[in-house]
């Protein structure tokens, strides 16, 4: 189901998915990858929701204007269709942005009477991964677990890096990334590491054999295997903080 969800710079095109039956049951905020919204992006939210989870999907690209969904190949082949990617929309999607946005998703969710009360789940993919971690630490105690997969950028010099955040962080933490991957390379992993382990977070950091992006299946570097694996994964996690509350 699309909503529409007011905030501060706009309205936030979202999407909502239940599982069948009745509720409440407890919510996962999904923060979308750097490709927008698309058919493979929806796919997901519907499938997390078949695990007994009321989904939040919203749209980070608002602030842009509305926008075709965006061809994988197409983007990752062509230089000037990356530009206007970087350009016109990661310029407005920034963590800032994003982080006032997750106050009125949250409240959002609190407001559902079909949300089970109580802290939610966040995970997100690429850009996501990176706002799923911030929003942690940017929201103590309204999140209880969070999940990143192929998330870049995650322990950088940037005064807005997310592993800075990692002493205020209540959730448990999962992190997946990739070989060879500039944004996530093995020494920002262990930067990352150290700062969640010396702030007492209960976390995983693991690197799948795949490639930056390998969650969805319209992508080059789709791969089968670790797609099932980050399913596994994440229901694993999901499950060990909102048992008590899941369908």
């Amino acid at each position: 189901m699309q909503i529409e969800i007011a905030t501060n710079d706009g309205t936030c095109r979202s999407y909502v998915y239940r599982p069948t039956g009745k509720g409440p049951w407890p919510a996962v905020l999904v923060y979308m990858d750097g490709l927008g919204i698309r058919p493979a992006m929806l796919e997901l939210g519907e499938r997390l929701a078949t695990f007994g989870y009321f989904v939040l999907l919203p749209d980070l690209f608002y602030r842009s204007g509305p926008y075709e969904p965006m061809d994988p190949h197409t983007v990752f082949a062509d230089p000037e269709k990356r530009k206007i990617l970087m350009e016109k929309y990661f310029a407005l999607a920034t963590q800032a942005n994003i982080m006032s946005d997750t106050r009125a998703f949250l409240d959002y969710l609190e407001a559902q009477p079909d949300v089970k009360a109580g802290p939610i789940a966040t995970t997100g993919y690429c850009m996501g991964g990176l706002m799923s971690l911030t929003a942690a630490g940017t929201y103590p105690d309204e999140i209880v677990a969070t999940a990143s997969y192929h998330g870049g950028r995650l322990a950088t010099d940037d005064p807005q890096s997310p592993h800075l955040l990692a002493p205020k962080m209540k959730a448990r933490v999962y992190v997946a990334g990739a070989i060879e991957d500039q944004s996530f390379p093995d020494d920002m992993k262990a930067r990352l590491e150290e700062a969640l382990t010396t702030a007492g977070v209960d976390h995983t950091i693991e690197t799948y054999n795949a490639k930056h992006g390998w969650v969805f299946h319209d992508t080059p570097v789709y791969d089968a295997a670790a797609a099932e694996r980050h399913w596994q994964s994440l229901t694993t996690l999901l499950h060990a903080k909102l048992s008590d509350a899941a369908a």
